[in-house]
């Protein structure tokens, strides 16, 4: 079996969200949707760069048409990481869970001159 250091133990199924719960957070359920968009965009980055990291192993160097062939183990990777959790919801239950560390510095500034 392949183990991803990305995949944690959430389930993949569609669950509704209070939209509420994500708005006390940070005050404003935009900038709350733009967080976990940009931790999804982070988590969907790292995921492909450790698939094709895996795949490289077996990239074959000639053009070849006729010396592609099937390997069972870049099968077996590749079903793997499309059975992982969409990146969306893992972000989103990182935020919830309030794992992830966000800062806005439009508000952090100070006007005072």
């Amino acid at each position: 079996m392949i183990k991803s250091k990305n995949a944690p133990a959430i389930s993949p199924v569609l669950e509704t969200r209070n939209v509420v719960d994500m708005k006390n957070k940070v005050g404003n359920v935009y900038e709350a949707v733009a967080i976990i968009a940009k931790r999804a965009n982070q988590i969907s980055q790292s995921i492909k760069e450790e698939l094709h990291g895996k795949l490289e192993e077996f990239a074959i160097t000639s053009d070849n048409l006729e010396e592609i062939h099937e390997n069972r183990e870049q099968i077996e990777i590749s079903k793997f990481y499309e059975k992982l959790p969409n990146p969306a919801l893992q972000a989103t239950q990182e935020f919830l869970d309030g794992k992830i560390y966000f800062r806005n510095p439009a508000k952090e500034s100070n006007t005072d001159f």
